[in-house]
């Protein structure tokens, strides 16, 4: 038996799955509103540039909007690499131990962020937090 199933019920590992895919669906979602994917990496996309036009302000417009939308492509793939990391931990039986102690994570952190892969006193310790 995995420290997994002995500290997390299969109803609660269940939950926390939908949860996860909910995230997955709405972060491809928002990554498809301004990005491709981009071949051969599940988690990868490319930023589209966008045409407003041949006007010198509309030029300034689309460079502004890449920047933007390039920054928020970096945010939102790193989010989905922590979604698809969880996902593949329950499918493992790994999910809601710490990577650093492998003591069980608290139910009630992984409810509030779901990717968590640190117990909050191992997190703590590692942000030299008090």
């Amino acid at each position: 038996m995995t420290a997994q199933q002995k500290s997390h019920s299969q109803k609660f590992l269940k939950e926390i799955k939908e949860k996860l895919l909910e995230e997955k669906n709405r972060l491809e979602r928002e990554l498809g509103k301004f990005a491709q994917k981009a071949k051969g990496v599940e988690e990868d996309y490319d930023a589209r540039f966008p045409d407003y036009g041949d006007k010198e302000d509309e030029n300034a417009a689309e460079v502004a909007q890449y920047s933007t939308n390039l920054t928020l492509e970096q945010t939102l793939e790193g989010m989905l690499r922590d979604v698809d990391k969880s996902l593949d931990r329950i499918e493992k039986g790994n999910y809601g131990i710490c990577k650093y102690c492998d003591r069980p994570i608290e139910e009630k952190r992984l409810r509030a962020r779901p990717t968590s892969s640190s117990c909050v006193e191992c997190k703590k310790t590692i942000t030299q937090e008090l």
